[in-house]
Order: structure tokens, then C-alpha cells, then sequence
């Protein structure tokens, strides 16, 4: 009986380090990343106000991208798979050096500052991943609890940019694979994004926040409208993880140099440019989600963002696609809303979270970021818009170390990598 009760002792002592040390980890892992995530802020936001003060600074765009692919050469460092590499590392022990951090947060700034087409989230979870798994080999913690080390700065980096800690905690043990969650991380990716968002705050970033004027009645016959805008969302993030895909598969074909290629593609974003006659879908795009929102929406433009976005990440700039991701989903909403008389605010929100959900196959998350970015008071429209847009987006996602583990269509393991 004693041997009993000392098993017991000490194992619910074991249990209490281990619940300690990760309190105590995630909340160093939030401050770090925090900081460094506001930092990236605060630079985003500067590279990009001189762009629009400067906009002659978008012909300087092939200049920037040799400058970047320069600084990668000469870090010696060639595995460059975006936020792939991020969930590689994770469930495949995939090699996640510190460098990354510096080398995305300088190219994404450069790919900013000269009008390149992309987002800041994505390029954040690198970032904030990259850090978590640094900090992991410093405290010498072993590979599985480096891979919580990952999921915390991921959540702790979206957190601050995005200004949604719930949905944040969520996304990094959602996206990784799909069916499986990895509950183990569930309190340090709490801790960290809060702790996160609280530095944010404190250095008053400031983070997008929409407001929603009037919900239709939710009924049969508005269900049936949002749902049809939601089959519409599924093909749309199809498009867009196809385009992303296939433009840097045939940039690569086509242009194997790594100089070179950045070079074409940073003179045909150039010539786009100029065509469009503005810099709508150059950068993030934030301000024309703003619009969007107000109702306003050109019908290409959703369009265009696709092809921007594909052309600049394809030719190895460097950015997020979660933000182009929220544009080309606000702007389809708002044209089907505009076009069916149908609220088209109320289909700019849905039309965001249905997209992104459609290529990050996380339902949680988007419904989570759903709340925070609109309020509650939409519920029923953002809950069947994004099961529907999960459902119908099929096994396309942006990120090819994503794991399907479970069929979307039926209750059988199949465990393969997304389109």
C-alpha cells in the first residue's frame, strides 16, 4: 500500500513540474515572440505607409527581390518552403533553424516596402515558429516537446498581429493535421497567445477590427442564399491554393535560377501594376477588406488579388497568404452580395472566414477568428458557411506539409498530404 501511495505521490508530482514548467515556458515563449511580433508590426507598418507615400518605390520591386534571394545565398540557406517548413518540423522532425526569423522578417519587409503581393500573418508563424524551436533546443527539451515549443510561437505571433488570442491558440494545433488535434499543447498555446496579445497591447498595436451594421434574419431562404455563397468560397480557396501551387512549380520549370526568377517576377508584378493603374493588390490589401465591409467591391478584384499574390510569393518574394486570403474572400462576398441585393457586408464576412477555412481546412479556428473579428451576433451564417467551405474544398490546402489524417467525407484514416 505504501509503494501504491508513493507511485501515486510521485506521479501527480511529475504531473505538477511538467503543468509548471510549461506555464512557465509558454509564458517566456509569448513575451520573446510578443516583442519580436511587435517589432514586425511596427516595421510592416512603416515599410508600408512609405510605399504609399512613395508609391514610384514598386519599380524598385525586382531590385528588393534580388536583395532578398542575395540574403538567403549568403545565409547558406536553401530549404526555403515558407510555412511549410514550420509543420514539417513539427510532425516529421524536419531541421527548423533560428535563421529563418531573420531572413522572413527582413524579406517580408522588403517584399512590402517595393509592393509585392502578401500577407503578414503567414510569414509571423515562421517567425514566431522558428524562435519557439530555438528556445526549445536552448532549454535542451527533447523533440516532442519541441514541437509545443513550435505550436507556442505560432499561436503567440498570430496573436499579436492578428489581435484574435482564441483563434490563434487554436491554429497551430489545428492546421498541422487535419482530423487530429494536438490537445497537449492546448494550455501553452492559451498561455502564449494571451501573454502575446497582452505585449501587443501594451506597445498599442493596433489590430482590424469590423463591424457588422445589419444581420439579416437568419431563415430558409437567406440559409439557402449563404450557402450557395459557400459552395461559391470552397471553389474560390480551391483556385487560390492551385494558383499558388502551380505559379511557383512553373516559375521554378520555367526559370531555375533563383536571381533570375525573382528578377521576372518582380518586373511582371511591376507590369501588372501598371496595367490596374493602381496599387489596390499590391501589399496586405487591408484597406480594400475595409471597403469591402462598407459594400463597396470591384467584381475583378478578387480575381487579380489571386493572380498578384500567386505571381509574388510564386517568384519567391516573401509574405503570408493569410491576409490575401481574407481579400480575396471579402471581395468575392461582396460581389455576390451586391449581385443578389443580399447584404453584401454580411457577405464579406462570410465570404472571408469561408475561404480561409477553405484553404487552411481549420473550421475551429476560422469560426473562432469568425467571433472575434465580427462578434457573436452572425453565428448561424459564419457556423454553416465554414462547415460547408471545409466540407467542399475537398484536400487543397495552402501548405503541402499538411496532414489529412482523416477523410472530410467519411469516418476512415487516410493520412495524406494536402494538394
Amino acid at each position: 500500500m505504501n509503494e501504491y501511495l508513493k507511485h501515486k505521490l510521485t506521479h501527480n508530482l511529475n504531473r505538477l513540474i511538467s503543468s509548471i514548467k510549461w506555464i512557465v515556458f509558454s509564458i517566456i515563449v509569448g513575451l520573446v515572440v510578443g516583442g519580436i511580433a511587435t517589432l514586425f508590426y511596427y516595421g510592416m507598418h512603416l515599410v508600408t505607409l512609405t510605399r504609399t507615400t512613395y508609391p514610384w518605390l514598386i519599380y524598385l520591386l525586382p531590385l528588393g527581390g534580388l536583395f532578398i534571394v542575395f540574403c538567403y545565398h549568403i545565409s547558406n540557406y536553401k530549404n526555403d518552403e515558407g510555412t511549410n517548413l514550420v509543420l514539417a518540423a513539427i510532425h516529421s522532425n524536419e531541421p527548423l533553424p533560428f535563421k529563418v526569423a531573420p531572413l522572413v522578417f527582413i524579406g517580408t519587409l522588403v517584399t512590402h516596402l517595393f509592393g509585392g503581393s502578401a500577407g503578414r500573418e503567414g510569414a509571423a508563424l515562421q517567425i514566431g515558429g522558428s524562435i519557439g524551436n530555438t528556445l526549445g533546443r536552448f532549454f535542451r527539451f527533447d523533440d516532442k516537446d519541441k514541437h509545443i515549443m513550435i505550436m507556442c510561437g505560432m499561436s503567440a505571433a498570430f496573436s499579436a498581429l492578428f489581435g484574435t488570442p482564441m483563434a490563434a491558440a487554436i491554429f497551430s494545433m489545428e492546421v498541422v493535421s487535419v482530423g487530429v488535434m494536438y490537445y497537449v499543447a492546448l494550455v501553452p498555446c492559451v498561455i502564449s497567445s494571451l501573454v502575446s496579445h497582452g505585449v501587443a497591447n501594451y506597445f498599442h498595436v493596433t489590430n482590424e477590427m469590423f463591424h457588422i451594421d445589419s444581420i439579416p434574419h437568419f431563415n430558409i431562404s437567406n440559409g439557402l442564399l449563404i450557402s450557395i455563397l459557400a459552395i461559391l468560397c470552397a471553389f474560390v480557396s480551391i483556385i487560390f491554393c492551385i494558383a499558388l501551387h502551380e505559379t511557383g512549380k512553373y516559375y521554378k520549370k520555367w526559370i531555375p535560377n533563383a536571381y533570375l526568377r525573382i528578377l521576372v517576377g518582380g518586373c511582371i508584378i511591376v507590369v501588372l501594376t501598371l496595367m490596374v493603374g493602381d496599387q489596390t493588390y499590391n501589399g496586405t490589401g487591408v484597406n480594400f477588406i475595409e471597403q469591402c465591409i462598407d459594400g463597396s467591391v470591384r467584381p475583378e478584384a478578387f480575381l487579380l488579388k489571386i493572380v498578384f499574390t500567386a505571381l509574388t510569393l510564386g517568384a519567391g518574394y516573401k509574405g503570408g497568404e493569410i491576409v490575401p486570403t481574407f481579400f480575396i474572400g471579402a471581395s468575392f462576398g461582396c460581389l455576390f452580395g451586391t449581385i443578389c441585393g443580399f447584404s453584401p457586408t454580411l457577405c464579406t464576412a462570410v465570404g472571408m472566414t469561408a475561404v480561409f477555412c477553405g484553404v487552411t481546412n481549420c473550421p475551429i479556428s476560422s469560426l473562432l477568428i469568425s467571433f472575434e473579428l465580427f462578434g457573436y451576433d452572425a453565428m448561424p451564417y459564419f457556423l454553416l458557411t465554414i462547415a460547408l467551405s471545409y466540407m467542399l474544398s475537398g484536400y487543397f490546402g495552402l501548405y503541402k506539409s499538411q496532414k489529412i489524417i482523416y477523410s472530410k467525407y467519411k469516418t476512415s484514416y487516410i493520412n495524406k498530404s494536402t494538394h
